[in-house]
């Protein structure tokens, strides 16, 4: 047996660890927390100093006593949680629940997972940090109480299943009002004049006036003084300039840099980073921190010496901007300068090269450039072009690495310009005035939104990513799909002395990927500003994260924080649910000319709708749900009126009613008992009879056999996952290493049977009496399935040794209990009438 028993918190990390050590030490992995509040009730005495009621999850009862009893043979258990206020608190729980022995016990932290940060760590073991767990606790108690008792409200005020949480509402304000302010946008057209000259060598070169001309007549009157005009080089300015390298990364820029570069999801950066971390290569990713240690400073210095010479190193310390910055000591970089190209899947890959360039870029000299500006006069008006060049004298860091921007801080690139001297004279080939339109705020990307978080105050390292995924989980915020929409423009051209008119068109408004409201999160969000003012400002949101900071470094009291908040919070939480109006987003829109009822739209049970009529009047009112493209604070009168005209009767064909409509997955054909859908673009309204037959042809065609194997026929057509063949009630993927146009019969069987081995290898235990069956899930996790029940097991839990009692009583724990109607209660006699 092992002397020494060191706990993570994850397997991966653990697998990790275990080649730094020795056979004296048993590593074993806790799988997070192993302790946390209940998930069915609040858990929170708030009459005894907000005592948290901490629970050990069923699921995670097994790995306790496994935990438990290694820790009793050991002769010293080594805590080894990550080195934030979540990894302390794991740490916290697991001397807790394991009830460890504190002379035997030691914390230990490390910010990469290398042989020499875990020998060090273990040469310098520390206890507990108490402050730490307790400004964890304080942020877990404060949102459970923001949670559970503000979603309530929510369920009764707006529509049932809604939730509210403290960072997550504040992140759905900053999206909503920015979509208001994109509503309420009105954009301004203006004149931006650019001309391209011609230097006496032949060399052209553009330059611009900077000013706009606010209206065409202006920008004409403009060109016209340039008609017949002789034009020289005015002024010629020359100027020394550098350039300097971004700092290291911390986990926002991180986030943002990938988004800009690799495109991908704040989610998914957190993802590859935790893999890159866990497996040795990057330092802990949640961090505040810009700072690299020495042994960081003096690898990258030779690193940088070794590839690119000595001119290129600048050793430099960076200094953070983030007040409070607490989650680890580092910024986020490669642990070994020297691997710069690491075996890796794709993505990892990726992300790890764009860490070690930045890393090593931060510590190189500044590029030195030449900044040239130029001023160009002509002999009939006194405005002057400008124009203007940069030169780079020595790329230094440029040589690595170059940071980017988001879409609002995008500049014009600088070109190199062509040799010129004072007094020389231009050719001009043209002049062109553009109509261009004054720009509404941009909507929030995921990684903007983590910047605008970060400016704040609002949030730390570890709460960017999950408060992303969560607000979209609950759909209050979805990814636009919008490509855009077409503008036109004029465009005034100076040619030959002679001024002509184009009229051209622009695409504008793309909304793709951006982060755009629902009509729930609108709502949500309303009533929560008007109701719950406090707990919305973005001021009181970070001085809340300022009081987690003070806990952690021992100078606050977490239940005087608590109490603080909680005695003006809870008494306005009774006072709305008991006062307040229902929301429902409801705007009046007119009425309508056939019956002269009330025409509004609002949220309704199933979505947002359109109401012709009122609950008050005897006549019931009629409905039609809102399309997609709609909303409820957008949708105007006509559009909402040409929704009543759903479902629309295209009339038959083969005998079988067609009709066409708007469902979950956007408008479809029903053509008898089958759906479908429409092409992107097509409108449920517009849609002719003629094309509706295209679309039930097409579909006939593609469900028709290709094939019979077995005595069962093959199908094949396209989802939302791609392409697939069906087959015995099975949908079967096909991949790109098949030409799904010109499948043969010898591709169907093989993937039919790589299907039907895929199935047989998936499924873990079976009783075919009960219908209860274990298979295999993602991420090496297990399901107890019975029909459309299915019960998640955790990575813990050992599935090949669950009994057919166990399974039976998981599948009756998680089917939902019928319900039984109450009986009536008999109806009061009616009193007779007595005369008076």
């Amino acid at each position: 047996m092992a002397k020494n028993l060191v706990i993570v918190e994850s397997p991966a990390k653990a697998k990790t660890i275990e080649k730094f050590l020795g056979k004296d030490y048993k590593v074993e992995s806790s799988f997070g927390h192993i302790a946390d509040l209940p998930s069915k009730e609040l858990g929170v005495d708030v009459e005894n100093d907000f005592t948290p009621k901490y629970v050990v999850d069923s699921e995670k009862k097994k790995l306790v006593k496994k935990l438990r009893d290694l820790a009793n043979k050991a002769e010293v258990i080594w805590l080894a949680s990550d080195e934030d206020r979540e990894g302390e608190a794991i740490s916290w729980h697991l001397a807790e629940e394991l009830k460890l022995d504190k002379s035997k016990t030691r914390r230990i932290v490390f910010n990469s997972i290398t042989k020499s940060a875990i020998q060090k760590a273990i040469e310098n073991p520390r206890e507990i940090n108490y402050n730490l767990v307790n400004a964890q606790q304080a942020r877990r108690v404060l949102d459970r109480l923001v949670g559970y008792e503000l979603s309530p409200v929510l369920w009764k005020k707006i529509k049932p299943g809604l939730s509210a949480g403290r960072v997550q509402s504040v992140a759905v304000r900053l999206i909503v009002e920015r979509e208001r302010a994109i509503e309420a946008f009105t954009p301004e057209a203006s004149f931006k004049v650019v001309a391209e000259f011609k230097t006496e060598s032949g060399s052209s070169f553009s330059a611009k006036i900077n000013k706009t001309f606010s209206s065409k007549k202006a920008a004409q009157d403009f060109l016209n003084k340039n008609i017949g005009a002789n034009f020289s080089i005015a002024n010629l300015d020359k100027k020394p300039a550098k350039k300097s390298p971004a700092a290291p990364f911390t986990t926002s820029t991180l986030q943002q840099e990938a988004a800009r570069k690799l495109y991908f999801s704040v989610g998914r950066t957190m993802q590859v980073a935790q893999r890159l971390y866990e497996a040795g290569l990057i330092t802990y990713m949640r961090t505040d921190s810009v700072n690299l240690s020495k042994e960081a400073l003096d690898a990258a210095k030779e690193a940088i010496i070794q590839n690119y010479g000595k001119e290129y190193s600048e050793v430099r310390n960076y200094v953070g901007k983030t007040k409070g910055a607490q989650e680890a000591h580092e910024a986020v970089r490669p642990t070994d300068m020297k691997r710069q190209s690491p075996s890796l899947e794709r993505d990892q890959a990726r992300l790890y090269e764009l860490i070690w360039k930045r890393t090593l870029a931060s510590q190189m000299s500044d590029a030195q450039l030449e900044r040239t500006n130029v001023k160009i006069k002509a002999d009939k008006h006194k405005e002057e072009f400008t124009a203007n060049g940069e030169v780079i004298k020595f790329d230094g860091f440029l040589k690595v690495y170059l940071e980017g921007h988001d879409d609002e801080e995008t500049e014009e690139q600088e070109g190199m310009l062509p040799a010129m001297k004072v007094g020389e004279a231009l050719l001009n080939n043209y002049i062109t005035a553009t109509e261009r339109f004054s720009r509404a705020p941009y909507r929030f990307t995921e990684a903007s939104l983590v910047k605008k978080l970060e400016e704040l105050g609002i949030g730390r390292p570890s709460t960017y990513a999950p408060t992303i995924s969560t607000i979209q989980n609950r759909g209050y915020v979805e990814k636009g799909t919008i490509e855009g929409v077409e503008r036109k423009y004029t465009q005034l051209v100076l040619e030959a002395n002679n001024v002509e008119e184009k009229n051209l068109t622009e695409t504008v408004g793309s909304d793709k990927g951006k982060m755009v409201p629902t009509d729930i999160g609108m709502i949500v969000t309303d009533f929560l500003v008007n109701h719950f003012e406090t707990i919305l400002d973005y001021n009181f949101t970070a001085k809340v994260e300022e009081d987690f900071d003070e806990i952690a470094t021992g100078d606050e009291d977490w239940g005087k924080v608590m109490k603080d908040f909680y005695k003006d919070f809870h008494p306005k939480v009774e006072d709305v649910e008991q006062n307040a109006d229902r929301a429902s987003g409801e705007r009046i829109l007119g009425t309508d000319p056939k019956t002269g009822r009330q025409v509004s739209v609002r949220l309704g049970r199933f979505g947002p709708m359109v109401q012709i009529g009122t609950a008050e009047e005897e006549e019931k009112p009629q409905f039609a749900s809102l399309l997609p493209e709609h909303s409820l604070g957008t949708i105007t009168f006509d559009e909402a009126m040409e929704l009543f005209k759903l479902p629309k009767d295209l009339g038959t064909y083969e005998g079988e009613e067609v009709s066409a409509n708007v469902g979950r997955f956007g408008p479809y054909v029903k053509f008898g008992k089958k759906f479908i859908s429409m092409e992107k673009g097509e409108s449920a309204l517009d849609i002719t009879k003629e094309r509706a037959i295209e679309l039930i042809k097409e579909k006939q065609k593609a469900d028709a056999p290709i094939a019979s194997y077995e005595d069962m026929q093959v199908t094949k057509g396209v989802g939302r996952f791609g392409p697939f063949i069906k087959w015995n009630g099975m949908f079967i993927n096909v991949n790109k290493k098949y030409d799904f146009d010109t499948l043969s019969y010898e591709d169907i069987v093989e993937l039919i049977e790589a299907k039907k081995q895929k199935e047989i290898d998936k499924l873990i235990q079976e009783w075919p009496e009960e219908g209860i069956r274990i298979e295999k899930a993602r991420w090496g996790r297990h399901n107890v399935l019975k029909g459309k029940i299915k019960v998640e097991l955790a990575k813990t839990v050992d599935a090949t040794k669950i009994t057919l009692e166990e399974a039976k009583a998981m599948i009756e724990k998680k089917t939902p209990k019928k319900k039984t109607k109450a009986k009536a209660k008999p109806k009061a006699k009616a009193k007779p009438k007595t005369k008076k």
